[in-house]
C-alpha cells in the first residue's frame, strides 16, 4: 500500500509544524524567471507572441486569427455537450446568481451623520475584467461559472474569459457553453503567463483590462505578480487546497472520501484530514486504496502524490483544541467540517475562505452548484482575504453632503485640525475667505 504521509502534531517541533503549512506556490521564484521574457514578449509582440506560445507551451494548433473564439464556436459548443451536462450548468448558474444577487450592494446609501451633514457610499461597476478559467489539468466550467456570474451580476459592461487552447485550438465545449449561459459572450483562447500579460498590455486581439480574477498555476501566480503594477491582480488564487476537519462522531472511511475531492485537482495541490480521532485517521488511511479503486488513473497519480508528499495527508492533533489551532494556522481555501453537530465546532474556526458544514456538504456541492464563490484565496491568503465576489466587480466611491446650517460647525473643526498639521490651504478653505465667497453671487 501507498505510505500516506502521517503526522503526530504534538510530537512535531516547531519546525515541523511551521512545515505544514507549506503550499507548491509558496516559493515561486523559478518561475518569476521564467515568465519575464513571456511577458515582455507578448508586451512587444502581441498576437504573434500569444500565438507562439500557445503552439509551444500549450502544444496547441494556433494561429493569430483564432485567437478569439468566433460565434459558430459558441454554437458548436452546445452540440458537443450532452443535455444533462447543459442542465447541470443552468443549475449551479441559477444557484450562484441567486447567491450572489443577495450579496450585490445597494448602488448607493447616504446617512446622515449630523443634522444637515451626510455621508454615504456609491459602488459602480469595473469597467472591464478578464476571466481567467484554467484548464491545464481538465476542464473547469465551473470555474466559468463562478467568475462569469458575479461579474454579470455586478454589471461589468466589458468581460473577457481567457482559456487555455487545447491541441487541436479549440476551448472546451462546457466552458463556451457555460459562458454563455452566464453572460459572457467574448473568450480568448490563451492561457498560462501569457494570458495575463495579453489582458495587463492589450494585444492587436485582446482588448487590454483594469483586472484580472480567476485561479491559476504558478505560472500564472508568478505573472500576477510580476505586473501587478499594470493590472489589478485581485484576490490570490493558485493551485487548490483543501482540509477536511473530523470529529469523533463520523466513519473516517467518509473524511477519506472527501480528502481527494482537491488532491485530484495536481500534484501542486494540497490536502489534509485533521482529527483527534485515531480511529478516524485509521479508517480514513484504511479506506483511501477502496477510493483510489474507483478513480481514473490520472486522478489517483496526482491525488497519491498530494497525500504521500510534503504538502497533504493525514494530521492526528492530540485534542480538538488542537485541530482547531491546526485548522487556523493553516488557513484553508476550502474546509469540510466532518460532523454530526458541525455548528458547534463553527465558533472556532477563524481562518478558511469556506466553510462547509456537515456530512451531507462535500467540496463538490461547493464546487459546483451550492451558490457561495469556489474561487478562493490559498496559500494561507484567507487570513486577510474572502471568496471572490460581487464586490470584487465594483469599486466604492465615498460620498459626501454638507448643508449650508450644518457648515460652519463642519468647517470650525476642520480648521482646528488643518492649523494643528499644518496645512494653510486646507484652513483656508474652510476660513472667512470661503464665507465672503459664499455671500457673492456669481
Amino acid at each position: 500500500m501507498t505510505e500516506v504521509s502521517f503526522y503526530e502534531y504534538s510530537k512535531l517541533s516547531a519546525d515541523e509544524k511551521s512545515a505544514l503549512l507549506r503550499r507548491s506556490e509558496t516559493d515561486i521564484s523559478g518561475f518569476i524567471e521564467k515568465v519575464g521574457p513571456i511577458l515582455e514578449a507578448v508586451r512587444t509582440e502581441g498576437d504573434r507572441a500569444v500565438a507562439r506560445f500557445g503552439r509551444e507551451l500549450d502544444k496547441a494548433d494556433l494561429a493569430e486569427s483564432s485567437i478569439k473564439v468566433t460565434e459558430a464556436e459558441f454554437d458548436a459548443a452546445f452540440k458537443l455537450v450532452e443535455d444533462d451536462v447543459i442542465e447541470a450548468i443552468k443549475f449551479g448558474i441559477s444557484n450562484i446568481r441567486t447567491f450572489h444577487e443577495e450579496q450585490k450592494p445597494e448602488a448607493m446609501w447616504l446617512k446622515e451623520i449630523r443634522p444637515g451633514a451626510f455621508a454615504g457610499d456609491r459602488f459602480t461597476p469595473i469597467q472591464s475584467v478578464a476571466l481567467y478559467v484554467p484548464r491545464g489539468k481538465g476542464s473547469f466550467p465551473s470555474v466559468t461559472m463562478m467568475t462569469s456570474v458575479p461579474a454579470v451580476v455586478a454589471g461589468v459592461p466589458n468581460l473577457a474569459i481567457v482559456t487555455p487552447p487545447a491541441p487541436d485550438g479549440t476551448v472546451d465545449a462546457a466552458t463556451l457553453v457555460a459562458a454563455r449561459l452566464a453572460g459572457v459572450d467574448t473568450v480568448y483562447k490563451v492561457g498560462g503567463a501569457q494570458a495575463v500579460a495579453a489582458v495587463a498590455y492589450g494585444t492587436e486581439t485582446i482588448k487590454p483590462a483594469l483586472k484580472i480574477v480567476g485561479p491559476g498555476s504558478p505560472w500564472v501566480v508568478a505573472a500576477k505578480r510580476l505586473l501587478s503594477g499594470v493590472i489589478d491582480t485581485g484576490l490570490p488564487a493558485g493551485p487548490s487546497e483543501a482540509m477536511i476537519f473530523a470529529d469523533d462522531t463520523v466513519h473516517g472511511g467518509l473524511a477519506a472520501l472527501d480528502l481527494l475531492i482537491e488532491a485530484e485537482h495536481g500534484p501542486d495541490s494540497s490536502a489534509y484530514l485533521v482529527t483527534h480521532s485515531r480511529r478516524v485517521a485509521e479508517q480514513a488511511i484504511a479506506a483511501l486504496p477502496e477510493h483510489w479503486g474507483r478513480m481514473t488513473e490520472q486522478r489517483v497519480g496526482f491525488s497519491k502524490t498530494v497525500l504521500t508528499g510534503k504538502c497533504g495527508g493525514v494530521v492526528l492533533t492530540s485534542s480538538i483544541e488542537e485541530s482547531y489551532a491546526f485548522v487556523n494556522a493553516y488557513a484553508p481555501e476550502h474546509l469540510e467540517i466532518l460532523s454530526t453537530d458541525a455548528f458547534a465546532h463553527l465558533g472556532h474556526i477563524t481562518e478558511a475562505a469556506e466553510i462547509l458544514l456537515g456530512p451531507h456538504t462535500p467540496v463538490s456541492i461547493g464546487n459546483f452548484c451550492l451558490g457561495p464563490n469556489a474561487v478562493l484565496p490559498t496559500s494561507r491568503w484567507a487570513r486577510t482575504y474572502g471568496p471572490l465576489s460581487v464586490t470584487d466587480f465594483v469599486k466604492r466611491s465615498s460620498i459626501g453632503y454638507v448643508t449650508a446650517p450644518a457648515y460652519p460647525e463642519f468647517a470650525a473643526h476642520a480648521r482646528k485640525l488643518a492649523l494643528y498639521e499644518g496645512f494653510s490651504s486646507h484652513a483656508n478653505a474652510v476660513s472667512d475667505v470661503r464665507d465672503a465667497y459664499l455671500k457673492t453671487k456669481g
